[in-house]
């Protein structure tokens, strides 16, 4: 028995991105065309705009637990939320919450230092790169977070808000993150966080001038580990 995976959504792009990945990727675990059960709840994403405009993190705690109840009602085990800058509420949460939880700047610092990269440059929201939700879990790791510069937040704010969010992918967005991680580069990162679950749509180890680390795709492979191990 697989254990069934909750996923706590926010963005369309980005929650789609990691339940597509879930369902393509159960095959390596579970055979050709298995994957583990998988149930998905998002309210509007207008609300946790509003709370996080307010800087009102009980506010996004409150609208995740809600998620979090009616995923234990359809029989979820463990739950997963792919998207970067609402986990600044998630100590709020789990206390309170009917489930565990998979933290995805977690995830994505164990994979890190299993590749031995030192030195991350983050990328992601304004709300996310102001936040600790990166340098805390890197440092538990014991590695370095390198933020955007003040003019290079605007720009990726306004390029995931504006048009990744609502799945638009411009060169000239492609370009923007270009030159936000080759200057990254030039600080001495030896690797970049895709900080936004909409990212991976546009960036990858194809294109950016640093290796990438996708939170999209490493949260969900570990929601797959969790399901078949059970651990």
């Amino acid at each position: 028995m697989t254990q069934h995976i909750g996923i706590v959504g926010c963005s369309a792009e980005g929650a789609a991105l990691c339940y597509r990945t879930i369902c393509a990727e159960g095959a390596q675990w579970l055979g050709p065309h298995a994957h583990p059960e998988v149930s998905m709840h998002t309210p509007s994403l207008r609300q946790y705009v509003d709370h996080l405009d307010r800087g009102d993190l009980a506010g996004v705690a409150d609208l995740m637990l809600v998620s979090a109840h009616k995923l234990t009602a359809t029989g979820a085990d463990v739950l997963i939320c792919p998207d970067n800058t609402i986990h600044q509420a998630l100590p709020r949460v789990r206390a309170r919450s009917p489930l565990p939880w998979l933290h995805i700047a977690e995830v994505v610092a164990a994979e890190a230092a299993a590749r031995g990269y030192r030195r991350l440059g983050l990328t992601g929201t304004r709300w996310l790169v102001d936040s600790d939700v990166y340098p805390d879990a890197l440092a538990a790791q014991g590695l370095t977070c390198v933020r955007p510069g003040a003019t290079e937040r605007d720009d990726l704010h306004r390029i995931i808000m504006d048009e990744l969010v609502p799945g638009v992918f411009t060169p000239q967005a492609v370009m923007t993150l270009q030159r936000v991680m080759a200057r990254m580069k030039d600080d001495g990162c030896d690797a970049v966080v895709l900080g936004c679950t909409e990212l991976p749509l546009v960036v990858s180890d194809v294109n950016a001038p640093l290796p990438t680390l996708d939170s999209t795709r490493l949260l969900a492979r570990a929601a797959l580990r969790r399901a078949v191990q059970g651990a």
